[in-house]
């Protein structure tokens, strides 16, 4: 319904309204607007007919709440009116304050935009250049380069998903675009959007492999980071965003995303979305002002000194002030609207430990858990966190509250070390037994633990055995970007080779890492394009790379590769062993009166439960005794002659 025709030439009639529900909201014979800006003077709203042109009416909202909620009802407006938020206030950086009504800002709470924001100086509050500093006051107009909010009545509810157990889910990360864009079924309309999710090709390869749930990187409208338009790069995971209800226009419709859970629903297959609710795309203090900076930067941000600056603990500029009420809400309304409007089953949360921080530390008991555990809605979806950020005492692996799930960068860690030759025995063990040491508390099952050798933000399996540097000049960032500590090992020779013992040898260590991922307690997580054995051509941090080096490649998949993972998915839920939902102790089965888990060395003997790995590092067995159903699995690190 974008880009309808707004209302007549002539003045519209405005009345106070209401100051609930927050945003945009077809009212009776108009549409009442509720915008959050508590330290403002002056909110206005900006009519506009089509996306690109001009400016058609400019009306003020009448009224103010007590909680700095400004308000007001414009008769004659209809669904499928395009519009933004000018707002007045104080400009004074150097107490938090960056009100500037010359720039257009995009409503936070809006269900649909159309538009990109344009590579523009306009879009920033301060004049840039030489010199630059954040304090001055630019005057352009940003009309012309930002996207345009639509006004859209609420979608009806979306029936439940297919509400698999944590016991038999099997993770799936991938990109909207990556995941569809060189796919040759796909239409070519379609692919790079949630349109291509939902071809029959597309859905049958996710049902085929086994896969339960479609773990979509970030689709939430973003921007661009300040440094990539001049040269030549965009964003491409999406870990930028500016509006948290609406789906970046890129991707399709609101209709086109609902039409894609429904039909992956219909496939059994569930949808979990990546969000972003640690930092926007404004960054910090020399960053553009597209919306909540603009709103009321002391309200929507974390800042410090005064107000000037911001606190970064995401390491992207800046930190959403999760413990004030109206950023909260924010939040808990962008997150309802996911699951009840769109349909969504779940979300993973990008560096969760910063939203969950209060004052400044981490605190399980704070405002964003203690919010979200009370929701009758968001309490029954799944939920993953990302336990770390960039801010002191970052890193909280195993210690949020149930039913809470983790990625496990122990697991991780431990699974590349061991198949690069570089770990051991018994921290391999404990990834396969789940990790208990950190899961094992407060009634946690060892689905508490989501397991992964590989991710989006990395190497991809196949660059895990073929790189042991990152290659990320493409970047232009001098390759200083991405992690230099990848423990990975590329068999001898850097990059691709047709030497058929590095080949084997590095076929081998991907099917023991694959078998691994697959036989462990807990949850696995896939990344997309393992399974078909696609290359990044060893850059771990293709985050601004929106071209084939990220797009899956399906015309050279390799098949062999891809029948082994599915037969070890397959083998996965026909073993309940690998689904129980205790952890591994070694005590003896009652019906059996053999214990849970042996751990076996290279002579087939025993460990002790202490895993005492003092010889054999390089051999590990995993006898689960407690059932008939597995015979022991083997482990066996490569020897790398160095």
């Amino acid at each position: 319904m974008a880009g309808k025709a707004g209302p007549s030439a002539r003045r519209p009639k405005v009345t106070p309204g209401r100051p609930d529900p927050l945003g945009a909201s077809v009212l009776g014979r108009g549409v009442n607007f509720a915008i959050p800006a508590p330290d403002a003077t002056r909110v206005e709203i900006c009519l506009f007919d089509v996306a690109g042109g001009p400016e058609r009416a400019r009306v003020p909202l009448p009224t103010r709440d007590p909680r700095g909620i400004w308000h007001g009802h414009i008769g004659g407006l209809s669904e499928g009116q395009l519009y933004g938020i000018r707002v007045h206030g104080p400009f004074d950086p150097d107490h938090g304050h960056r009100h500037n009504p010359n720039k257009l800002l995009v409503d936070p709470w809006t269900r649909e935009l159309v538009g990109r924001v344009q590579p523009d100086d306009a879009t920033f509050g301060y004049p840039r250049g030489a010199g630059a500093d954040d304090r001055a006051f630019d005057d352009r107009d940003s009309a012309p380069f930002m996207p345009k909010a639509v006004v859209r009545k609420p979608f009806k509810p979306m029936p439940p998903g297919p509400k698999t157990p944590w016991t038999d889910t099997i993770l799936y990360e991938a990109h909207v675009k990556g995941l569809t864009m060189r796919h040759p079924e796909v239409p070519a309309a379609d692919r790079g959007t949630v349109r291509g999710l939902a071809h029959p090709a597309v859905i049958d390869h996710l049902r085929d492999l086994g896969i339960t749930a479609l773990e979509l990187l970030p689709v939430f409208a973003f921007s661009d980071e300040r440094h990539l338009p001049p040269v030549g790069l965009t964003n491409y995971w999406g870990y930028n965003p500016y509006a948290f209800r609406a789906l970046d226009p890129r991707y399709g419709s609101p209709e086109d995303f609902r039409a894609t859970v429904a039909a992956l629903h219909d496939a059994g297959i569930e949808v979990i979305l990546d969000v972003v609710y640690n930092h926007t795309a404004e960054s910090d203090e020399l960053g553009q002002t597209l919306s909540l900076r603009g709103l009321g930067n002391r309200t929507f941000y974390r800042t410090r000194e005064a107000g000037r600056l911001y606190w970064n603990d995401s390491g992207c500029g800046n930190t959403l002030r999760i413990e004030h009420p109206l950023c909260l809400r924010l939040v808990m309304d962008s997150l309802r609207f996911w699951v009840t409007e769109m349909g969504v089953d779940g979300f993973r949360f990008d560096l969760t430990v910063t939203p969950a921080r209060h004052n400044g530390r981490f605190d399980p008991a704070g405002p964003f858990l203690s919010a979200i555990a009370q929701d009758p809605v968001l309490s029954d979806v799944k939920l993953i966190a990302e336990p770390w950020d960039l801010g002191a005492d970052g890193h909280r692996t195993g210690q949020f509250p149930a039913p809470w799930a983790e990625w496990n960068d122990h697991f991780r860690d431990a699974v590349r070390s061991f198949f690069a030759g570089t770990g051991d025995a018994g921290a391999l063990a404990s990834a396969l037994a789940g990790t208990s040491h950190l899961f094992d508390r407060n009634g946690r099952p060892p689905q508490a633990s989501i397991n992964f050798v590989t991710a989006h933000d990395g190497f991809t399996l196949r660059d895990l055995v073929t790189y042991d540097q990152k290659h990320n000049a493409a970047n232009a960032e001098g390759n200083r970007d991405g992690t230099t500590v990848n423990l990975s090992w590329n068999g001898g020779v850097e990059g691709e080779t047709m030497a058929p013992a590095i080949l084997a040898n590095r076929d081998e260590r991907r099917r023991a890492m694959m078998t691994a991922l697959l036989s462990a307690l807990g949850v696995p997580m896939i990344l997309a394009g393992d399974e078909i054995g696609h290359t990044q051509k060893g850059n771990n941090n293709a985050y601004s790379q929106d071209n084939p080096l990220t797009w899956l490649d399906w015309e050279t998949a390799d098949k062999d590769f891809l029948a082994f993972v599915r037969d070890l998915i397959a083998r996965r839920k026909t073993m309940r062993a690998l689904r129980q939902t205790h952890f591994l102790s070694g005590a003896a089965n009652p019906a059996t009166g053999r214990p849970d888990v042996a751990w076996l060395d290279a002579s087939e003997k025993p460990r002790r439960a202490s895993w005492d790995w003092a010889h054999d590092r390089g051999v590990l067995g995993m006898a689960l005794g407690g059932t008939s159903e597995l015979p022991p699995l083997w482990f066996k690190a490569p020897e790398r002659g160095e």
